[in-house]
């Protein structure tokens, strides 16, 4: 996806500092960054682990932001992901530390992984 390619370029100074360390599959994990989960955009994810980490500066919570952001969490989660949003303070303050969270939480699922996303609302099973 093209948007995603330009993300990849332009990412902010929290998203390249945790970047650092996600990328050197800590943990075992592989994670993406700036990877489409349908028409959204995904910070980081981590397929196998099926979680996707969102990193929230200050313009997450201005204007139609927040409606925005909880309108694509619950589409990420509809398809079968847990997100786990992260601020982009806390990332600043200490990325290896945000970093060792984020695996932890990778490694520890709180249930069996679906074996695909649950059906849409209104759908049989």
């Amino acid at each position: 996806m093209k948007r995603a390619r330009e993300l990849r370029k332009a990412m902010t100074k929290p998203e390249f500092a945790l970047w650092q360390h996600l990328r050197q599959r800590p943990g075992g994990f592989k994670f993406r960054r700036q990877h489409p989960i349908g028409p959204y955009i995904a910070d980081f994810c981590c397929l196998s682990a099926k979680l996707v980490v969102e990193v929230d500066g200050i313009t997450h919570d201005m204007g139609n932001r927040p409606a925005r952001d909880e309108e694509r969490i619950r589409f990420i989660e509809e398809n079968g992901f847990r997100v786990l949003r992260i601020s982009a303070r806390r990332v600043l303050a200490d990325s290896e530390d945000t970093a060792t969270a984020i695996v932890v939480r990778a490694a520890s699922p709180l249930h069996r992984p679906a074996d695909g996303p649950p059906p849409r609302a209104g759908e049989d099973m």
